[in-house]
């Protein structure tokens, strides 16, 4: 079996992905889908990287050069649209050459936009490969809403044949935009954890006991860290002996909002470096009391199932469909991404109920190893392809 994913080659998400294909009767390739991305070395070595002409590069850029020093609007278009033509035809040329059976685009914006365009040009009339678009986080439930994107993701959901999400939330999502072909299970897009091995970096004892809260540093056009650091504020009576770690904080406002907050709270906290292992992080949530992830949109956090398998006791926000996997109350707290009152009252709830953090850091490690064992969702990365490959 040939599958041609057209994915981020510098996500660690898509790494994730690819790496639980671990069969040699599938020959996988990996096509960026854009120039200028760094190929993560983290990929198995069985990923062969699509990779274009220097020459096609050469063109490429001496037009978007002419373009950027013109520095007109109507020039822009050109460009964008030349980029996606340069982009389709290096596709086309690879279906051409080693026919895949399977295109699988991960993630819409990039992904099945450029997927759309190539079929599009090029196969009006000719048999293309079975295609899957797979959802990542806010693929149609935010951009879902914005009239640039609206048409487009109709256009993706008529001309793909399959499509997979990790939230039964885009399922619907997916009907409502008119989607008649197949769906494929919902699960993670990022697989599952290697649960025994993992566990042994937990701290021991019981999540009440930990000293540590983490704060997902994302402060983006979904990402609403800084609510979060601002209901930590409002809680300081109450985490003197805390300290705060802020991962993944690359923005300028949160990397100053953390120094302000350090300086009126006099509150330990520290802003985990970029270049931080997933070991480390994981290994801090293991020591954490409490994780907090706030964002306008999201799939299912990944930082969420994080926090659920290493013990610590999530406190999310309500648009990253993580109701399909806490009981808000109970094995979590769910909140608006942006009311600092409500975040507040859920950071002190956590910190002052022992039995609450407890509680739910067993149930929340029970269902880890029902839907989240490393092992089975390889097993079901495997039948997801076999599925489609097989179907006629």
């Amino acid at each position: 079996m040939k599958v041609l994913i057209i994915a981020f080659a510098d996500s660690i998400h898509t790494a994730r992905w690819i790496n639980q294909i671990d069969n040699p009767n599938y020959e996988i390739y990996l096509f960026p889908n854009h120039n200028n991305q760094k190929i993560l070395s983290t990929f198995n070595t069985n990923v062969k990287i699509v990779k274009a002409n220097i020459f096609k590069y050469l063109q490429y850029y001496l037009l978007k050069s002419i373009n950027q020093i013109i520095h007109n609007k109507k020039y822009k278009d050109v460009n964008e649209h030349l980029y996606n033509v340069f982009r389709a035809n290096l596709i086309h040329q690879f279906i051409q050459q080693k026919k895949p059976d399977i295109i699988h685009s991960l993630e819409f914006q990039n992904s099945c936009y450029l997927t759309l365009f190539t079929k599009q040009k090029y196969y009006q009339n000719k048999l293309f490969p079975k295609w899957i678009a797979t959802n990542w986080g806010s693929d149609i439930y935010l951009f879902g809403r914005l009239k640039k994107h609206q048409d487009i993701i109709r256009q993706v959901l008529a001309e793909c044949d399959y499509y997979s999400c990790e939230c039964h939330r885009d399922i619907k999502l997916a009907q409502n935009f008119g989607f008649q072909g197949q769906f494929l299970p919902v699960f993670p897009n990022t697989g599952g954890f290697e649960l025994e091995l993992i566990s042994k970096l937990r701290q021991q004892g019981s999540t009440s006991q930990r000293k540590i809260i983490m704060l997902k540093g994302y402060q983006t056009w979904a990402g609403r860290a800084l609510f979060g650091l601002r209901a930590l504020e409002r809680c300081a009576d109450i985490l003197q002996g805390y300290h705060i770690y802020v991962y993944s904080a690359r923005t300028e406002d949160i990397q100053i909002a953390i120094e302000l907050f350090a300086h009126s709270t006099k509150i330990s906290i520290t802003a985990i470096p970029l270049s931080s292992s997933h070991q480390k992080l994981l290994e801090l949530h293991g020591k954490a009391r409490i994780s907090i992830g706030l964002s306008i949109s999201d799939g299912i956090s990944t930082s969420l199932l994080e926090a659920m398998v290493m013990g610590s006791f999530p406190i999310q926000s309500w648009t990253a469909c993580a109701n399909e996997w806490l009981v808000d109350g109970e094995t979590g707290l769910l909140v608006p991404p942006e009311d600092i009152e409500v975040i507040e009252s859920a950071i002190r709830k956590a910190l002052e109920d022992d039995q609450l953090v407890d509680s739910a850091a067993q149930r929340n490690y029970e269902l880890a190893k029902i839907r989240l064992d490393s092992k089975a969702l390889k097993q079901r990365t495997i039948q997801f392809y076999q599925t489609v490959f097989e179907d006629q």
